[in-house]
């Protein structure tokens, strides 16, 4: 007797195959799925966060391998305007990349806008510095061996060769001058660096460092970076950038 409905797999089979031939243009497995842009509407401070910036920067803007945004010193030295240029085009000598679409990013102007309101409505504090007046934007000429001298007085009592270790080139491929000076003047309570005011060797009281050992400092550890190149920029003057920032 003939088997009845023998054609009644083929649809089934039919699906199987065009399953198999869809997931075949798929990742290779073993690798990441292909990321997905975030939705154009999703305008929700806490998830652009953890989907954009918590993976360097902490869950909570702290304890990540990158600078403690949480810190409200540090958004007290930044403006909305730093704050927006930054999330948005990168910061250069950092692995922080561009996040806007219009740098090659995933994120529209409106979620930018509403990392920099939540950053700021989490995190900011006002009169973050009690009244001091943070060494950030005097213009001057960066000289590295009086930031050595200066580096030797107030921070290698913490970053010795054996410990905290900030003066190799490792560490310092991965951080620009501009985070090395926000982390100077502001400091990174969350792993007890402190800020501008309380930079001393071990057992000895606090002094403030003035705005020259801050840039002489920068200039030093630059540097260390690049040997080769840093006659070029040590001599270079720093100038006050439009956010109020020093550049060189």
């Amino acid at each position: 007797m003939k088997p009845r409905h023998r054609f009644h797999l083929f649809p089934v089979l039919l699906a199987a195959l065009s399953t198999a031939f869809v997931s075949g243009c798929g990742p290779a497995p073993g690798l990441p799925p292909d990321p997905i842009p975030p939705p154009a509407a999703v305008t929700d401070f806490r998830t652009l966060y953890s989907q954009n910036c918590a993976a360097c920067h902490g869950a909570n803007g702290q304890n990540g391998p990158a600078i403690d945004l949480a810190n409200p010193e540090l958004q007290a030295l930044l403006d909305d305007a730093a704050l927006r240029k930054w999330i948005s085009g990168g910061m250069p000598g950092t692995e922080m990349p561009a996040f806007a679409q219009s740098q090659g990013g995933m994120l529209t102007d409106a979620q930018v806008d509403a990392l920099v309101a939540g950053m700021r409505r989490q995190w900011s504090r006002p009169n973050a510095f009690d009244g001091a007046v943070p060494p950030y934007s005097q213009s001057q000429t960066a000289d590295p061996h009086r930031g050595q001298l200066a580096y030797q007085a107030h921070c290698a009592s913490c970053h010795a060769p054996s410990h905290n270790e900030i003066t190799g080139p490792s560490y310092l491929a991965l951080v620009g001058d501009q985070a090395l000076t926000d982390i100077i003047v502001a400091g990174r309570p969350d792993i007890g660096q402190p800020d501008w005011r309380n930079d001393a060797p071990a057992g000895k009281a606090a002094t403030s460092l003035t705005s020259q050992d801050v840039y002489d400092i920068v200039s030093y550890l630059a540097s260390l970076r690049n040997p080769p190149q840093q006659s070029a920029a040590n001599d270079a003057p720093v100038q006050s950038a439009p956010d109020g920032r020093q550049t060189q």
